[in-house]
């Protein structure tokens, strides 16, 4: 990868929380405006990139670089206003009993509410399900309306880098298509550069163009999503069946 094509690098990172370290000098590059997917079994690190790039786990060695820009120890609000980096964590982060108009207003706050107020209509006219349920609680949504209410959340701030964990959680299947193809949109569209961990592995390489494995906080593999799809050896990657295969490294 060239780089110019380059959005996001890990060089020799090490992370975690407290003493704890999570990510073992990992080395990993996520290409510009496409999806890539972080997978590997439970405990591989997947989240703690997340975390770690939006400056919510401490990196304690090496260097974390945004579009060739070194990012390593900046706090999420500075990683917002200026790199443009927005971050949808694992679960429901909604406030329940505010309407879903509030929830917006609220993650548009940092831009001001006029600005923030002109742009909920053009994110709205990506969710249609959750523009129906304008004035309902939060709470009163369903599971794959809270979660389209989150990442439209997201958007307002019209983010050039968008992290995503777990997206699928709680959801039906159609409505995690439907969240697959948004992020499709973002990235082919508006050259959002999405990186996503999600355990609904078969689906997600459907949707990415590129795909990371960890295990122990490591890469242990990174290929374009389609040819990982067509392996016949995918299982052990997600499923922790000991380490890859030699075919796939």
């Amino acid at each position: 990868m060239e780089a110019q094509d380059t959005a996001i690098e890990f060089e020799d990172v090490v992370a975690g929380y407290g003493e704890l370290t999570i990510l073992d000098r990992l080395n990993l590059r996520a290409a510009r405006g496409k999806i890539t997917l972080l997978i590997g079994p439970n405990g591989a690190g997947k989240s703690t990139v997340l975390k770690a790039l939006f400056g919510l786990a401490r990196v304690r060695h090496g260097r974390i670089r945004l579009h060739g820009e070194d990012i390593t120890g900046a706090g999420a609000r500075e990683l917002l206003a200026r790199h443009g980096i927005a971050f949808v964590p694992q679960g429901r982060n909604l406030f329940g009993q505010l309407s879903v108009y509030e929830n917006l207003e609220l993650g548009g706050i940092t831009l001001g509410m006029k600005t923030a107020r002109e742009r909920i209509p053009q994110v709205l006219e990506l969710f249609p399900r959750v523009r129906e349920r304008l004035h309902s609680a939060a709470a009163s949504l369903s599971g794959g309306e809270q979660k389209q209410l989150e990442i439209g959340r997201a958007l307002l701030l019209r983010p050039r880098v968008l992290l995503i964990d777990e997206p699928s959680i709680g959801l039906s299947p159609l409505v995690v298509q439907d969240v697959f193809r948004l992020l499709r949109k973002l990235a082919d569209e508006q050259g959002v550069t999405v990186l996503m961990v999600e355990q609904n592995v078969k689906s997600a390489l459907k949707t990415a163009d590129d795909a990371i494995a960890l295990e122990a906080g490591r890469l242990v593999l990174h290929k374009p999503a389609g040819e990982l799809l067509a392996d016949p050896d995918i299982e052990r990657l997600f499923l922790g069946g000991g380490h890859v295969p030699s075919a796939l490294a």
